[in-house]
């Protein structure tokens, strides 16, 4: 399935740094509705800066994006997600002393209507916003195939479950671009199998996906298009049968033919 086409999210001249250090120079892209869209580039390429950048963590020093034909100018991570995204981290960040459950609702209180009042007084209203959240909240653990593990705590989970908890949770935001950072790393050949087949089911189910991931056989499976950035900068862009191809992507990021080759495989 590729994109539809048109815009979801759109990156013009997007610059970032730290210091003496350019994390991002110039960086220019779209992500089309509906397709599954990969970023990589070796270890301190920029990836992650973008994520950040991108989902109000750190701010551009100049550039600018677009979300759904909206600027996003200055926003906080939670007004970022009440947009649209959503995000997952490169290290796991959950509720560790909370249950798998309870980590998911907390996600999906940024569609909630309640209001501190609400929270508070515990009127019908809330008690009712309350039982919708925690059964949407146990759907998605099922959609993510860890419903069994619902009430366990999230530090007691295995790590690919952990993993999918994560994705669960950022699902529970009801996002239309789905931003996933390294999810199969430490995952081993089966566990990434089946994160590669929750991958086609949220891309069917309505929701784009970004995806930052160092798998190049996950990545070239899955993706429609992949951007490449190496020191910050953008050295390809396009389908993912032909940026695999590119010779400065293989310099850069695939360590070379043979590489390249395990990717194709």
């Amino acid at each position: 399935m590729t994109g539809a086409g048109d815009a979801l999210l759109s990156g013009k001249g997007i610059n970032k740094r730290f210091g003496g250090v350019q994390a991002l120079s110039d960086v220019t892209f779209t992500i089309n509705h509906g397709e599954i869209y990969g970023l990589i580039g070796p270890n301190g390429a920029g990836k992650t800066s973008l994520f950040n950048v991108l989902t109000g963590i750190y701010t551009q020093d100049s550039g600018e994006f677009a979300f759904g034909g909206a600027p996003l100018a200055g926003l906080k991570p939670h007004e970022v997600a009440g947009r649209g995204i959503a995000r997952t981290f490169q290290n796991i960040r959950l509720f560790a002393n909370l249950s798998a459950l309870e980590n998911v609702m907390i996600g999906r209180h940024v569609r909630t209507r309640a209001g501190v009042w609400g929270a508070i007084s515990r009127n019908a209203r809330t008690r009712a916003e309350e039982k919708a959240i925690e059964k949407r909240s146990y759907e998605l653990l099922d959609y993510v195939g860890i419903a069994p593990r619902a009430n366990d705590l999230a530090r007691h989970l295995a790590y690919g479950d952990q993993r999918r908890l994560e994705i669960a949770r950022a699902l529970a935001t009801d996002p239309k671009l789905l931003a996933l950072d390294e999810p199969a790393a430490g995952m081993n050949a089966t566990e990434t199998t089946s994160l590669k087949r929750l991958f086609d089911d949220i891309r069917h189910d309505g929701t784009t996906i970004l995806l930052i991931e160092h798998d190049m056989k996950l990545v070239m499976s899955v993706c429609d298009r992949v951007l490449v950035l190496d020191y910050g900068k953008k050295i390809a862009e396009g389908p993912a049968a032909a940026v695999q191809k590119d010779p400065a992507v293989i310099a850069a990021y695939l360590g070379g033919e043979v590489t390249l080759q395990r990717a194709q495989a």
